[in-house]
C-alpha cells in the first residue's frame, strides 16, 4: 500500500493512465490549432475534438452539437446563469436556486442580485434535498431559471434531477444543474431527466484539469445565452478562445472510461461506502451528513462530536482527507452546507469528507476505518472534557 493513501477523490481525482496515453501525442506531435482550417495540423486537431464531442455527448445521452467546451464547471455555470438571465431578461428577471449550492452558483446568483435579478433560495432539509412542493410554489410567472445542482459536493445527496426537471418543463422554466460531481460517477441522461444546461468538470472522473463542458439544449426547447468570453469565434461564437486540444481530448477518453466501467464501479464503491459508514457510525458522537442510501456511491461526510478535528487530521497525515468542499478549505467558517441542513456551527467546523475511487483498495478501507476508529477514541482518552460517562 502507498502512502500516503488518496481518500479526496471528491476534489480531484488522478488521470487515468488510459486518459494520459490518449492524450500525449497532442502536446507535441499532433499539435494543431482546431481552429486552423487550412492544413493537416489543425484538420488533425478538429477531428480529435470532434471525438471528444461524441464521447461526451454519448455518456450524458445528448447530440455532439450540444456541447460547449469550457474551461470547467465553474466557468460553465456563469455562462448558464450570467447567460441566460441576460438573453431571457424580458421575460422574467426571477431565478430559483437553493441554499447548498456550490459557490460558483451561489456567488453568481449573487451577482446577479446586484444587476436586477430576484433569486429564491430553497432551503434543504436535515438530508440535503430540497421540497419539491416548495420548488412548485416558488415560480411565478417571471421565472427564467431553475438551477439545482446533480449531487452535492460536501455531503454526496444526489437531488431529485428527474422530477425537478418535470416542474420545470411543465412550468415553461429552463432547468440548469451543476452535475460536477454526477458525471462519470451515476448515469446522467439529459432527455429522461428534462435537463436544458448541464456543467461538466473532467478533472472529477479521471480526466485533465481545467477543462469542462457545457451542455446546452438545441431543440424542444432550444436555449439561448448571450456568450461571456468575447474575442472568438470558436466553439458556434458563443465562447470565445483557442480549444485546449489535449485536455478535450483527454476528457473525451475519460467519458468513453466512465461509460464502460460505470456500473462495476458504483457496485464496488456502494460496499466500500456502506462498510465505512457502518464502521463510523459504531462510534459515539458521530454523525452522518447527507442522506444514508441516496448519495454518491462515492462520498461519506461525517461530523464527529467530543473531538478537535484539526487533532484528529493532524494524527492522520497518511491519509489524505478533506475538511469540506476543496474550493473554500482555507475558510475558517462553518461549512454553509452543513449550516443549511442543520448542523450546529460546532459540528459543521468538526466534519470530514471522505472520498474515493476507481484506484482505491480493499486494503486502503481497512486502513483507513482501523486508523480513523483508533485516533477519535485515542483523542477522546486524551482530552478528559471530551470523555464520554461509562
Amino acid at each position: 500500500m502507498k502512502f500516503p493513501v488518496y481518500m479526496d477523490y471528491n476534489a480531484t481525482t488522478p488521470v487515468d493512465p488510459e486518459v494520459l496515453e490518449e492524450m500525449i501525442p497532442y502536446f507535441c506531435e499532433h499539435f494543431g490549432n482546431a481552429s486552423s482550417a487550412n492544413h493537416k495540423f489543425g484538420w488533425n486537431a478538429e477531428e480529435a475534438v470532434s471525438k471528444a464531442r461524441k464521447n461526451i455527448a454519448d455518456l450524458i445521452n445528448a447530440s455532439p452539437r450540444e456541447i460547449i467546451f469550457t474551461a470547467g464547471s465553474t466557468e460553465a455555470n456563469n455562462i448558464s446563469l450570467k447567460g441566460v438571465a441576460e438573453i431571457y431578461e424580458g421575460k422574467g428577471n426571477h431565478i430559483i436556486t437553493c441554499t447548498s449550492e456550490h459557490k460558483a452558483i451561489l456567488e453568481t446568483c449573487e451577482y446577479l442580485e446586484t444587476r436586477g435579478f430576484e433569486v429564491t433560495y430553497l432551503k434543504v432539509d436535515k438530508d440535503g434535498l430540497i421540497d419539491l412542493d416548495e420548488l412548485k410554489n416558488a415560480i411565478t410567472d417571471k421565472t427564467i431559471l431553475v438551477s439545482i445542482m446533480a449531487a452535492n459536493n460536501e455531503i454526496g445527496t444526489i437531488q431529485p434531477v428527474e422530477e425537478i426537471g418535470k416542474i420545470c418543463r411543465e412550468n415553461g422554466v429552463l432547468f440548469h444543474t451543476d452535475a460536477t460531481q454526477a458525471v462519470g460517477k451515476i448515469p446522467v441522461d439529459v432527455q429522461k431527466m428534462n435537463i436544458d444546461l448541464m456543467s461538466i468538470s473532467a478533472h472529477k472522473f479521471y480526466g485533465p484539469k481545467g477543462v469542462g463542458a457545457l451542455y446546452v439544449r438545441s431543440k424542444e426547447p432550444r436555449v439561448n445565452f448571450t456568450k461571456q468570453m468575447h474575442g472568438g469565434s470558436q466553439e458556434k461564437g458563443l465562447r470565445g478562445g483557442t480549444l485546449n486540444v489535449p485536455g478535450i481530448v483527454g476528457m473525451g477518453k475519460a467519458c468513453e472510461i466512465s461509460m464502460k466501467n460505470m456500473n462495476n464501479e458504483m457496485s464496488k464503491h456502494i460496499v466500500f461506502r456502506d462498510r465505512i459508514i457502518d464502521a463510523l457510525l459504531n462510534i459515539n458522537d458521530v454523525y452522518l451528513n447527507g442522506h444514508r442510501t441516496n448519495r454518491l456511491t462515492n462520498n461519506i461526510n461525517f461530523s464527529i462530536g467530543k473531538i478537535n478535528i484539526e487533532s484528529l487530521l493532524g494524527d492522520l497525515k497518511d491519509i489524505a482527507l478533506s475538511t469540506g468542499s476543496a474550493c473554500t478549505s482555507s475558510s475558517m467558517a462553518p461549512s454553509h452546507v452543513l449550516s443549511a441542513i442543520g448542523r450546529e456551527d460546532d459540528l459543521a467546523r468538526s466534519s470530514i469528507r471522505i472520498s474515493f475511487g476507481r484506484f482505491t483498495t480493499e486494503e486502503e478501507i481497512d486502513y483507513l476505518i482501523e486508523k480513523l476508529t483508533s485516533n477519535i477514541l485515542k483523542l477522546r482518552e486524551e482530552a478528559p472534557e471530551f470523555q464520554i460517562a461509562k
